[in-house]
């Protein structure tokens, strides 16, 4: 899984650079906020190798769906309550800016599901019994 964690740093640089060359003073915010969630996002989707995150149901695993969330809320604070900011290091994030993370920390978790549908895809393909093109997963 080497290429996930390339593509969440390049991710969170090109963030981080395309924030800084358009003058975010709170740069740094968004860069830690995007990596925080893009790891959120990677352990929701690897909680299968073969499987989608969509097939396996967002509630199957409660723990690990609470773990997220409260991981979530921290970073939320960590960005906005004053004196976690301070100890952070960190500023409140406008809207938009909050949304970019948000959006951009997705990037991750879709890419990881692309590359299962595409696994399944060619484990179908290679596993399928002669005259079974086109019958789907339901023949089987």
């Amino acid at each position: 899984m080497l290429w996930v964690g390339l593509l969440m740093g390049l991710v969170s640089l090109g963030l981080g650079f395309w924030a800084w060359g358009t003058d975010r003073p709170n740069w740094q915010t968004m860069v830690f906020t995007t990596l925080t969630l893009s790891q959120m996002g990677n352990v929701l989707a690897l909680r299968s190798n073969r499987e989608s995150l969509f097939t396996l149901g967002l509630l199957s695993n409660k723990p690990l769906l609470g773990a997220v969330a409260l991981t979530f809320v921290l970073q939320m604070a960590v960005v906005y309550v004053p004196f976690l900011q301070d100890l952070f290091n960190t500023s409140a994030l406008s809207p938009a800016d909050l949304g970019i993370s948000l959006l951009l920390s997705t990037v991750v978790f879709w890419a990881v599901e692309l590359e299962k549908l595409l696994a399944r895809r060619r484990e179908g393909r290679a596993g399928a019994p002669v005259g079974s093109e086109g019958q789907g997963e339901a023949a089987l």
